[in-house]
């Protein structure tokens, strides 16, 4: 452990969980610290977007859930899950040399080949004990290169980094990079900062994507994120705001 890390110091390992967000979301609502993290060796019934499962084999990827408890408003909290985006994006290269870019909304893409995929989770909006949990899973090992791979169009820091990935390494310096930008969560300009740079690293931007919402779909060109983190996507002659949805990169 990093002895100059003051906040995310109180790391739960388990061999197995059925996730760490949902494990993570229990002991929030029972009292535990900014900085309480969960890790898990493999996940029963790890969770995506819009409920997605996604189980992973044991050891195949760095699986890990942070909690935060900011003091901010409900349309910032996209700001908590840039600070961990950011901060894993900045881990894997420190570790490994790989360049990851965001796609919008929560994964990490090498050529737009999935490597990680973060979500984010709330306890007490608007209220005194709000709790944010963000987890995030890192593919490591799994999947292999080979078909698999190329039909859930992911892939693996072995395989792009060209050897075996430090799992306990890289989960320290994740932790160390969401330390140092922890105060960035502090204040409003901090907080756009976070924003303003996750998009900076977005490949989403400037590419043409199909947008699929749960009552429709529109295709458009993804011009940026605004200041809550929204994608602004140019179709048909306007700009749209996307707050939550799917989003296929076209080319």
């Amino acid at each position: 452990m990093n002895d100059q890390r003051r906040t995310f110091t109180d790391i739960h390992w388990f061999s197995e969980l059925d996730s760490t967000n949902t494990w993570l979301l229990h002991a929030a609502s029972s009292g535990v610290a900014q900085g309480t993290v969960a890790v898990a060796d493999r996940q029963s019934a790890g969770r995506g977007r819009l409920g997605r499962v996604w189980e992973s084999a044991p050891g195949s990827g760095l699986l890990v859930s942070l909690l935060f408890r900011p003091r901010i408003e409900p349309a910032e909290l996209f700001s908590v899950g840039a600070l961990v985006t950011l901060a894993a994006r900045e881990a894997i290269a420190s570790q490994t040399g790989v360049d990851a870019g965001a796609k919008w909304p929560n994964d990490l893409v090498v050529d737009d080949a999935k490597l990680a995929g973060v979500l984010s989770e709330t306890r007490g909006i608007g209220t005194d004990d709000l709790a944010v949990v963000v987890g995030i899973g890192i593919n490591l090992r799994w999947p292999m290169p080979g078909p698999a791979a190329a039909e859930l169009h992911a892939v693996c820091l072995d395989s792009l980094a060209g050897g075996p990935t430090d799992r306990e390494g890289l989960l320290e310096a994740l932790l160390d990079s969401a330390e140092a930008r922890l105060p960035e969560l502090e204040d409003a300009a901090g907080r756009a900062g976070l924003v303003k740079e996750l998009e900076r690293c977005t490949v989403t931007v400037g590419r043409l994507v199909r947008v699929e919402l749960a009552q429709e779909t529109f295709s458009g060109t993804a011009v940026g994120l605004d200041d809550r983190g929204q994608l602004v996507v140019e179709a048909g002659g306007e700009r749209r705001v996307v707050s939550a949805a799917d989003v296929v990169h076209l080319r």
